[in-house]
């Protein structure tokens, strides 16, 4: 297995780099990086061009480009047993954060991520004739990641919450 941290110190990189997001439904981070052969099939398969080549030449998700549609095509094409069955999992388990550049949390009127958010996650509480906040349902987010690249701060941050070590078992992260 490749210890990425101990890649990084050798390349003057932040050993602390923040967690890479994998294609959906990904098995877990050991499967992946043990059996993925960096064939880049997935990369030149995804319609919205958001998988990109990350640390050490694994693939990984960057929501920055755009949204998952969860067309399964990153899937189809790989011949590795990486993935869980897509209906006993869910697509990416992860964290949303709104850091405190956003521009409604600093009184500044905007909503772009409520637009884009298909299955209605994040939602605009009207406070006192105050610009709304924003205010996020995590039961309803998929973690198709497009809030993201909409939002004109970048005050979206998705990151892997939980690391999954079997299908349907689930291990919160320290």
């Amino acid at each position: 297995m490749v210890d990425l941290a101990r890649r990084n110190f050798f390349k003057a990189k932040s050993i602390h780099t923040k967690p890479a997001i994998r294609l959906p439904y990904v098995a877990n981070e050991d499967t992946f990086i043990e059996n993925c052969t960096q064939c880049a099939r997935c990369i030149t398969s995804c319609p919205e061009n958001i998988i990109i080549k990350g640390d050490a030449g694994f693939p990984e998700i960057d929501f920055a480009r755009g949204e998952c549609t969860f067309c399964n095509k990153c899937i189809d094409v790989c011949d590795e047993p990486l993935f869980n069955h897509v209906d006993s999992a869910p697509a990416f388990d992860l964290h949303i954060q709104i850091k405190g550049n956003c521009l409604a949390v600093n009184q500044v009127f905007c909503q772009s991520c409520q637009d884009s958010c298909d299955t209605e996650a994040i939602s605009f509480r009207y406070l006192d004739s105050s610009i709304p906040q924003p205010q996020i349902l995590l039961d309803s987010c998929n973690g198709c990641g497009a809030c993201v690249s909409v939002c004109p701060q970048a005050s979206i941050e998705l990151s892997p919450h939980t690391t999954l070590t079997k299908v349907g078992e689930i291990n919160e992260c320290s």
